[in-house]
């Protein structure tokens, strides 16, 4: 019953993990309406594209989710499903190609983006009427630059060139950190690793104490049921049973000592039998004196 409870404990656990991340951290996170010079599809091409980045600190499942660029139509293109490459690790980006080619494969969606007009691009669920996400890319944007957010997952967008800091990023993280300034700031203020070391144990020893409680609570659980089920058997109330009714010491060592016992105590054979011939004078069988009876004197 305990084993059976800390399973469903764990996969409560798993549930509530997984039911916090999903398909809406799927973020458009970077597009070019008219590629002149930049990456290139798997063919040669230099095509329209749609970067998608997972904001998820887990992988995550795209297929079946749909892009388009109407509204009216949320089922414009369903990325297909049996595809290995639609699963997007954690923190990390995949690009779809907008040429109207979907026949050259999965990332190749049905529709085109139009230089020198707004396109409007949104993502759809699997039910086709939950809208992920969406972004409007400005008629204004010329060719070789792309309408990128200031950072992955931002709220902010920016038109970038491919210039020297505002550098065209497909595949990739949009803002490249050459050094994180709030783990600098941290090693200036705990130069000598103390503050990390009280931190440090200070989680393990939060994570320990879960786990006591956690066990505990199993336990008290696992009692309860045992209470349940002996006044099932015997007839009797759960009330009639304490918490605290369970067997004495005396009873386990008597159970402890005939374990002992049936295991320990027997002799140790060698479980062979051995028959060796006597060699005797006589015979006990036609011996005389056996048959030899005295009568009884009167």
């Amino acid at each position: 019953m305990i084993k059976k409870l800390s399973l469903a404990l764990i996969a409560a656990i798993v549930a509530v993990g997984a039911s916090a991340q999903g398909r809406k951290a799927l973020r458009i996170n970077e597009v070019m309406v008219e590629n002149t010079g930049s990456v290139v599809d798997d063919y040669g091409n230099h095509s329209a594209w749609i970067e998608l980045f997972n904001s998820n600190f887990a992988p995550l499942e795209i297929s079946s989710v749909f892009l388009t660029t109407d509204s009216l139509q949320p089922k414009m293109y369903p990325v297909p499903l049996g595809d290995v490459n639609t699963r997007i690790p954690k923190r990390q980006h995949v690009i779809f190609w907008a040429d109207n080619e979907p026949n050259k494969g999965t990332f190749h969606t049905s529709f085109v983006l139009v230089p020198g007009q707004d396109n409007w691009i949104g993502i759809y669920d699997a039910d086709g009427k939950t809208l992920i996400d969406q972004v409007v890319v400005p008629a204004s944007l010329t060719a070789g630059q792309s309408y990128a957010r200031t950072s992955d997952a931002a709220d902010s967008w920016e038109v970038r060139t491919g210039g020297q800091n505002d550098y065209i990023t497909p595949s990739s993280a949009n803002r490249i950190k050459a050094t994180n300034a709030k783990i600098e700031q941290f090693a200036e203020r705990d130069s000598h690793g103390f503050a990390m070391t009280i931190m440090a144990m200070g989680i393990v020893f939060s994570a320990l104490l879960v786990l006591c409680l956690a066990f505990y609570a199993i336990g008290e659980i696992g009692k309860y049921f045992a209470r349940v089920n002996k006044a099932k058997a015997t007839g009797a109330n759960v009330a009639d049973f304490t918490r605290d009714d369970h067997d004495s010491g005396e009873e386990i060592a008597a159970v402890i000592m005939a374990l002992h016992q049936h295991f320990n105590v027997h002799d140790q054979e060698s479980n062979m039998l051995t028959i060796r011939k006597i060699r005797r004078a006589y015979s006990p069988w036609s011996s005389k004196i056996y048959s030899l009876r005295q009568l009884p004197h009167n």
